[in-house]
């Protein structure tokens, strides 16, 4: 099982993560964060909860330090799938098509920046938005996600 995360904005407005996320965190093989952690002290919280890797990439208001240490765009091999990641997939309009245009050898991409959990799928191409765990804006609840044998899912903190 991978944990999939995004949109942490930490340590701002003193906002913490879920109980339910930490744990599953803690029990993931690997985690995927999609950027917008704010704070490398985020990162490294992250780090410290996740039994696994944590992959991920910065967001737009990631602080300069960590947009130093992280790429914007990364693609890896996961439960047997090449797995994409960015924060900023653009406008939802034709967003499968351009991200399958953008990331051709890739089965998925995970990315974030609306805060609005989001999945499609497409010829067996997948984009998946796991939501925030700290910050919902216009989302219904917080979330994030579990990627488990091909399969994306949301899970609701």
């Amino acid at each position: 099982m991978i944990a999939v995360i995004s949109d942490t904005h930490m340590p701002k407005g003193g906002r913490a993560l879920p109980d339910r996320c930490a744990r599953l965190l803690g029990e993931a093989d690997a985690t995927l964060h999609a950027g917008d952690f704010f704070a490398i002290e985020t990162l490294r919280e992250i780090e410290s909860l996740s039994r696994g890797p944590v992959h991920a990439v910065c967001g737009n208001v990631d602080r300069p330090d960590l947009r130093k240490l992280l790429p914007e765009t990364l693609e890896i091999e996961l439960e047997g799938i090449r797995v994409a990641m960015i924060h900023d997939a653009g406008p939802s309009k034709a967003r499968l098509g351009r991200m399958r245009r953008r990331f051709p050898d890739a089965d998925a991409v995970v990315f974030g920046h609306s805060h609005l959990p989001f999945h499609e799928e497409g010829d067996g191409f997948q984009i998946f938005n796991p939501g925030s765990p700290t910050e919902r804006r216009r989302a219904p609840r917080h979330s994030m996600g579990l990627l488990k044998a091909g399969g994306f899912e949301h899970v609701w903190l």
